[in-house]
């Protein structure tokens, strides 16, 4: 049985890293959540021979070559002890998407049902980022990064009817359970199907 594997994308700051473990501990049995972020870092940490170029990339805050983050990804995705799967963070630029994309046509182990992207203001995602301890210059390099590539990503995962745009800006709370509801919503259309 194939993956069934949900995106969590957005500016930095935005949340979804904190969101993503939130909605995958309420259901812990159901859905392991990874941060695109976290499994490159514990890949760099276990001085692994894919870590190891991923750091020279990291220190420098440059986005890893996307060849090594799909190796990454794909191999946490098909290794989660859950069939659902949230990834955050993942895709953040058009050569992810479309290296993913390509995949995703070529296989058949993972299936992705949804991509919800969270949206902030710059002023408070710059504000939520900088409170996590981080640089401003790692903060502006992430966002221009991303700024490069939403419109494209938008434009495919919308093509593909796979866009969930939710408003992050409010509560924690409210947020969460915003993505909980669209995520069990389109979980039961898969048990439909």
């Amino acid at each position: 049985m194939s993956k069934k594997l949900i995106l969590l994308i957005g500016v930095p700051g935005c949340g979804k890293t904190t969101d993503a473990k939130l909605i995958s501990e309420k259901h812990e049995n159901e859905i392991t959540s990874y941060s695109t972020g976290t499994l490159i870092k514990e890949e760099i940490d276990r001085e692994t021979a894919v870590g190891k170029i991923a750091k020279e990339f990291f220190d420098k805050g440059d986005l890893v070559p996307t060849r090594i983050v799909l190796d990454i990804i794909v191999d946490a995705i098909l290794n989660a002890k859950t069939d659902i799967v949230l990834l955050s963070g993942f895709p953040g630029k058009q050569k992810q998407l479309a290296y993913f994309g390509d995949y995703l046509f070529t296989h058949d182990n993972i299936e992705l049902i949804s991509v919800v992207e969270l949206r902030v203001n710059d002023d408070l995602a710059k504000e939520r980022f900088l409170s996590t301890g981080r640089s401003e210059d790692l903060f502006n390099h992430e966002m221009d990064a991303y700024k490069d590539s939403i419109d494209e990503i938008e434009k495919y995962y919308n093509k593909e009817h796979l866009l969930e745009i939710i408003n992050a800006e409010r509560a924690l709370d409210i947020v969460v359970n915003e993505i909980d509801e669209h995520l069990l919503s389109k979980i039961e259309a898969l048990k439909i199907k």
